[in-house]
């Protein structure tokens, strides 16, 4: 046979490392991946491909590889499938026995052994000039949801696996079960305002949107914006979709007057009635828009202080001591690295004050694992402590707030959000770098809103890491942020099937769609949802394969609806009760325009004015705005939700009237879908988004405060009446919290 071509040897491997050979875009056409975006990708992963010598080679080691180890690390298998390991070895063994030593998850231990002959074969190869076999061990015990370690003994050989047995389905809360549907308001706290807080909205402010969601509203959740660490630096550093760290949260949410420790200082109190700190609050509360690096400087003032008088009390052993100690105890490691990560940054940008990254530090401190590294932990082992204490009062406060939520009959509580990226110069990077590709960054296919596609910037993960790693680190991604909550929303749920990857050099459009385990995902990702009664939705946007969502159906993951994109094959908006069940409805996203915003079109004006667009796509994308806003009005017509008396022309709207406010709001609360999200800006009327993607300084993102305080939510008589508005909505379609009770 004549050997294999350099294309077609190119293929093979590619196939194998999960890059796929084209995608569908939105328009219907098939765009090929290139030659040079698979040798690109190839090599960020380590795998030589410059020519078909290389290529052998390469091929020759994968497949090595692969059948050397005697099982794998992991083995991800569901509660009803068989529980089994696959043992690989060479046939002259099959004539002995294996050992298995399997310890659970809750400590219990058991082994046993088993006749390689008796096995069931799966596949074999000719290596070598030798044979090997793959055997299904079959486990004698049936274990239990949860996390298992294996240790296997075979043909002269050993392996460890980490067994995971998954549920089959995703936490489903009884509130959205069984036809049961609820609704909620979606906030970014850090631009709620409030008379108290300090510029910044925070867990107290949090309690009193709890608490008007359950009085007025009659809601079942508050969706919040991931609440990551960031590094506070305007204007790259603030997007909570791309954190400094996903585990761990942003101080600045923190309510320092609120704190234990506050209460017992003297000297913090003092503080905070001087005439320069009553005046920075008072001139931060009233500044336009959040000013992140002098709320941070603020706010670091005093938890120093109060992290001064901690240490006071940790010395007598008091039982807040312990329970800290508990706290340290729970999170470990990964806490640890954080914090030195935190101390590292701090320090190093004090003695240069150019040293914003860590890839600006010396060399010995971008290693975590460096003596230098370590000298610093125990040399500056007071400052880790202090961002390991930040993170404990964040629990102690977020806690507070779900559980107010829970009090206050919220169904579901609170509805977290875990992002996509993370900084590429941020402590999950510096931590944790093995578990990312290097030489590729994670991005969109050209589509309608960004004709050119999106480079996000930060690079893809190694799912072969984190499947080396027993999927450890994936699931601590999930468990941090189902804590103290009730759901979470996975942004971009497609990087559990395939990511977007844009070789180093090249622009979005020579890009390639690259597979991922999804398989072992989706099933730790239901495990920590059950574990956790969390429910997940998936932010299912943009170029999605029709397999993907009917994998997320099956999971019993809730799809992410918007009213923008649902159309039928005409291109006309979708009837409310073509909506599915299993979904999360919402008007709009952080990306895209308030309802108020889409009417006038201030995000097209707002990308001319950043320079994202010119005057002919102003003029375009203002013409095709005017036939969406007049479908748009058809639809609501169609749907009886707007009188027959008033303007069938979309003309006639200069403005987000009140009839046509509540004729969306209605049109959503009316769709079966599960779940309802109604941003607040979208409450309350306002203009514009808080993102406008391709956009950094040219844009105040991530820093627009609420039109209304808290305070006013429940007294100003415009903010009562679109509360009114909406929570009529809320139990006319029966999402009130009395509706769902019932519908149990």
């Amino acid at each position: 046979m004549p050997a294999d071509t350099f294309e077609q040897l190119l293929d093979r491997i590619a196939s194998q490392a999960g890059i796929e050979p084209g995608y569908w875009d939105i328009w219907g056409r098939h765009h090929d991946a290139s030659t040079a975006a698979k040798q690109a990708i190839l090599q960020a992963l380590g795998i030589a491909a410059g020519n078909s010598e290389e290529l052998e080679k390469s091929l020759a080691a994968l497949t090595r590889r692969e059948w050397e180890r005697l099982a794998p690390p992991a083995v991800v298998c569901g509660e009803a499938g068989e529980q089994e390991v696959p043992l690989t070895l060479p046939v002259e063994s099959l004539g002995e026995q294996a050992r298995l030593a399997i310890r659970r998850e809750d400590g219990q231990s058991s082994e046993f052994q088993l006749n390689l002959w008796e096995l069931p074969q799966a596949a074999h190869i000719e290596m070598d000039g030798r044979t090997r076999v793959r055997k299904l061990a079959r486990l004698p015990v049936r274990l239990p949801l949860g996390y298992h370690e294996i240790s296997v003994e075979a043909a002269g050989a050993s392996a460890s696996v980490r067994f995971i047995v998954t549920p089959e389905r995703a936490w489903v809360s009884p509130h959205v079960g069984r036809g049961g549907r609820t609704a909620g308001i979606a906030v970014s706290l850090y631009g709620v305002r409030s008379a108290r807080n300090w510029g910044f909205g925070d867990f107290s402010d949090l309690l009193q949107v709890v608490d008007f969601a359950a009085e007025q509203l009659e809601c079942g959740f508050v969706g919040l914006n991931p609440l990551h660490a960031i590094h506070n630096r305007r204007p790259f550093n603030t997007s909570p979709y791309l954190p400094n760290c996903t585990f761990y949260q942003n101080f600045l949410y923190l309510d320092i007057e609120s704190m234990d420790d506050f209460e017992g200082c003297p000297r913090a109190r003092q503080l905070r009635n001087s005439p320069e700190v009553t005046a920075e609050i008072a001139a931060l509360r009233e500044a336009q828009f959040v000013e992140y690096e002098r709320v941070s400087v603020l706010k670091l003032r005093f938890l120093k202080i109060l992290f001064v008088q901690f240490l006071r009390e940790r010395r007598t052993g008091s039982a807040r001591a312990r329970e800290f100690q508990q706290y340290l105890d729970r999170e470990g490691d990964l806490l640890e690295k954080f914090a030195v990560y935190c101390a590292l940054d701090e320090h190093l940008h004090r003695l240069d004050p150019n040293a914003w990254i860590w890839p600006h530090w010396p060399a010995p401190y971008q290693d975590p694992a460096s003596p230098e590294t370590l000298a610093f932990r125990r040399k500056h082992w007071r400052s880790v402590l202090f961002y390991q204490y930040l993170q404990w009062q964040i629990d102690i406060q977020l806690s507070a707030a779900q559980k107010r939520a829970r009090d206050r009959h919220l169904s579901i509580g609170l509805y977290h959000d875990l992002a996509l990226a993370t900084d590429s110069f941020g402590s999950d990077l510096w931590a944790h770098r093995p578990f990312y590709v290097h030489g590729c960054r994670v991005g969109s296919p050209p589509d309608d809103f960004s004709p050119k596609g999106q480079d996000w910037g930060f690079p893809p993960p190694n799912a072969a890491r984190h499947r080396e790693d027993g999927y450890r680190l994936f699931a601590e991604s999930i468990r941090k942020n189902c804590r103290h909550g009730g759901a979470l929303r996975i942004d971009h749920v497609m990087r559990l099937f395939r990511l977007f990857w844009i070789p180093d050099g090249r622009d979005a459009t020579e890009g390639a769609y690259v597979r991922e385990l999804s398989e072992d995902f989706v099933r730790v990702l239901a495990l920590e949802s059950v574990r956790n009664q969390v429910v997940v939705v998936g932010e299912d946007l943009g170029t999605v394969e029709p397999a993907v969502r009917e994998t997320l159906a099956r999971f019993g993951i809730l799809s992410y609806r918007l009213f923008y994109f649902e159309k039928n094959s005409k291109g006309e908006f979708r009837r409310h009760e073509e909506y599915p069940r299993p979904a999360l409805v919402s008007s709009t996203t952080h990306d895209l325009p308030t309802l108020a915003g889409f009417w006038v079109g201030a995000d097209i004006a707002a990308r001319r004015g950043a320079g994202t667009i010119g005057d002919k796509e102003f003029a375009e994308q203002t013409a095709h705005r005017a036939d969406e806003k007049q479908k748009m009005l058809d639809l609501l017509f169609e749907q009886k939700l707007l009188a027959d008396g008033l303007p069938r022309l979309a003309e006639a709207y200069p403005e987000l009237t009140g009839p046509l406010h509540n004729a969306v709001v209605g049109f959503l609360a009316l769709t079966p879908s599960q779940l309802l999200a109604i941003n607040q800006e979208d409450l309350t009327k306002e203009l514009h988004q808080q993102n406008l993607p391709g956009t950094t300084w040219q844009y105040p993102n991530w820093g627009r405060k609420m039109r209304f305080t808290v305070e006013q939510l429940g007294c100003d008589p415009e903010a009562r009446g679109y509360a009114e508005m909406l929570r009529n909505w809320i139990v006319k379609s029966g999402r009130g919290n009395g509706g769902v009770q019932a519908a149990e």
